[in-house]
C-alpha cells in the first residue's frame, strides 16, 4: 500500500493449555525463533518473543493489512504443529484457547521490551495468572474470571 504509514505495536500473551509448564528451557529459544518467523511471515515485524514454561509474550509491529486474529491463528496453530511434529513434549501439545493483546505507543516500547526480556525474574515474584490479570486490570480491560486461562487439571 503506497503512502500508507503506520506505527502499531502490540504485545500478545498466550498460555499452554491448562497452563501446563511443558516448554523446556532447552528448546525455548528454538520455539521463540519459530514464533518470530511466523509473525514475520504474516508481514508483521517480530521485535521480541520470550516467555516461561507455561506461556509466551510476543512484541511485534502490526502491518495495517494484517488482522490480529489471523496473526495469532498462524502463530498458535503452526507453532503447536511444530512442537508436536518434533515431539518436544511427551503428550500432545496445545495452546490455551484465546490470548491477550495490548497496544503501545513508540515511547513505551523500551519498557515493554525490558519487561518481556525479564520474565524469569518477574515470575519469581508472581504467577502467570496474577501477571495476566494485572495486565488486564492495568489496561482496564473488563473480564470474567471464569474465562481467564484454565488452571492445570
Amino acid at each position: 500500500m503506497a503512502n500508507t504509514y503506520h506505527q502499531v505495536y502490540l504485545q500478545t500473551v498466550f498460555a499452554v493449555k491448562n497452563r501446563a509448564a511443558v516448554i523446556e528451557k532447552s528448546w525455548q529459544p528454538m520455539l521463540h525463533g519459530v514464533i518470530a518467523n511466523l509473525i514475520n511471515e504474516t508481514g508483521c515485524r517480530a521485535i521480541l518473543i520470550n516467555g516461561m514454561e507455561d506461556h509466551i509474550h510476543c512484541l511485534f509491529g502490526l502491518k495495517p493489512v494484517a488482522s490480529i486474529s489471523d496473526v495469532m491463528k498462524a502463530v498458535k496453530g503452526i507453532s503447536s504443529k511444530y512442537i508436536n511434529d518434533h515431539r518436544l513434549t511427551e503428550k500432545k501439545f496445545e495452546w490455551q484457547e484465546g490470548y491477550g493483546v495490548f497496544s503501545y505507543s513508540r515511547s513505551h516500547i523500551d519498557a515493554v521490551y525490558h519487561y518481556i526480556t525479564n520474565q524469569e525474574a518477574y515470575h519469581k515474584k508472581q504467577t502467570f495468572k496474577a501477571e495476566y490479570m494485572e495486565l488486564l486490570d492495568k489496561y482496564r480491560i473488563p473480564y470474567d474470571e471464569r474465562y481467564i486461562f484454565e488452571d492445570l487439571k
